[in-house]
């Protein structure tokens, strides 16, 4: 009975959470079950219970502290050959193995130098998120087949010559030199909530949703998956995307794009980022909290991390109003706003939230989630979403659409194709 408990050997999370406080236990929710297709493969928290399933996302609730959660899943993905190519402090871990790509991330708390403290206090949070890539296998199979087919200039090849045309390419000019974006199509659009189908139709329409960054190579793909959870880094792209079709004719309104020799803003996402240029340009134009914009404890992105509701707003409203953002507090939002969970918004995102009310219909929050009384801040954002909060850009006063910015692109086409099929030559 006095041996020492041979657990501790090889799971260190038992040194955290035994003898923890029990009575700060999350209570199980009977109606939330792991998805079908969640992988086996994936370590349980033993001590966590599942609080929210969206699509490849699930989020978890446990009492011990984020350093026992955190030690737990390092010791068994590294114990079981898992290739983890990220730990960081800030509570990111993602690892990969035969094709399974998982990102546990943990919210980092306001105050960093407490948080081992605030979370033995209370509850850890953290979302695992999971993806399987599919054609790492399918890629062989297709090289063997197309092995023995005779391409052209060999003697055997009949047929003519394949476009030399780039069908992945992201952007393409018009007639004027501008570049422009060529819209993606997607079949699965209709899986989208009936009240943001239309934002997320016509934004694609307009070919400002990218799924990859444009430097990198990958094959199109036809499923948007509007439940799935958008990333940091998607969210970013499609924000200065969205900003720069919409003002495509005023240049002074568009987010410029950092140089690539820039000092990047961030820890995490270094020069060689594809999507560098987009991140630390809005690091550089102060839209995005950074160490550049006085946030000297924001160091790192977590550019693979999942989107909340408050980071959503507090990007986005500054696009809005072209302003500074007003001083608010937790008391304000409750009397505009309502929100019964106003203290658990952080600080800068209150700013952006009460600005948010001032735009009425126009603002984000109403567009995107209705009629509520819960922010639910820390709250993850699905693609759908995201999309809905970028289909206008500007206050309740003046702004653009993306349909407006659909008309005026469909009409440039039509005008650019006319000029083109003019005639030069008198004809009989």
């Amino acid at each position: 009975m006095l041996a020492a408990d041979p657990r501790l050997e090889n799971n260190p999370a038992i040194a955290f959470s035994t003898g923890n406080n029990n009575r700060n236990q999350p209570t199980p929710n009977p109606n939330i079950q792991l998805p079908a297709d969640f992988p086996p493969e994936i370590p349980r928290y033993p001590n966590a219970q599942l609080q929210e399933v969206t699509q490849s996302t699930t989020r978890w609730t446990t009492s011990d502290p984020m350093n026992a959660v955190q030690s737990f899943y390092q010791n068994e993905l590294q114990t079981n050959n898992w290739d983890v190519s990220q730990s960081t402090q800030e509570g990111i871990l993602e690892a990969q193995q035969n094709g399974l790509r998982v990102t546990l991330a943990i919210p980092a708390t306001t105050n960093q130098s407490s948080t081992a403290e605030s979370n033995l206090a209370g509850n850890t949070e953290f979302t695992i998120q999971y993806t399987r890539d599919t054609t790492a296998a399918a890629s062989p199979s297709i090289s063997a087949e197309t092995d023995n087919v005779p391409q052209p200039g060999d003697a055997d090849f009949i047929g003519p010559v394949p476009s030399q045309q780039n069908e992945q390419t992201a952007q393409s000019v018009d007639s004027t030199g501008q570049q422009t974006n060529t819209p993606q199509t997607f079949n699965d659009t209709n899986q989208a909530p009936q009240e943001l189908r239309q934002y997320l139709q016509d934004l694609i329409a307009l070919g400002v949703l990218p799924l990859q960054a444009t430097s990198k190579s990958s094959a199109p793909t036809t499923q948007f998956e509007p439940s799935k959870t958008v990333m940091r880094r998607e969210y970013a792209r499609w924000l200065v995307t969205a900003n720069n079709q919409f003002y495509a004719s005023s240049p002074a309104q568009q987010i410029r794009e950092a140089s690539s020799s820039a000092q990047p803003a961030f820890q995490d996402v270094p020069s060689s980022d594809a999507d560098f240029p987009i991140i630390q340009g809005l690091a550089e134009a102060g839209l995005i909290p950074s160490p550049l914009s006085g946030s000297s404890t924001t160091v790192l992105f977590r550019p693979d991390a999942p989107l909340t509701r408050e980071q959503m707003i507090l990007w986005k409203v500054p696009l809005d109003t072209r302003s500074s953002l007003p001083n608010a507090s937790v008391e304000a939002v409750q009397q505009t706003w309502g929100f019964q969970d106003a203290a658990k918004i952080e600080p800068r995102a209150l700013q952006a939230v009460l600005a948010d009310f001032q735009n009425s219909d126009r603002s984000n929050i109403r567009r995107v989630f209705g009629y509520t009384t819960l922010f639910q801040p820390k709250k993850t954002v699905t693609r759908a979403e995201a999309a809905a909060a970028l289909w206008y850009i500007g206050s309740a006063s003046e702004g653009v659409s993306a349909q407006e910015a659909l008309r005026l692109q469909q009409s440039g086409t039509s005008q650019a194709t006319s000029e083109s099929l003019s005639p030069t030559t008198e004809y009989d």
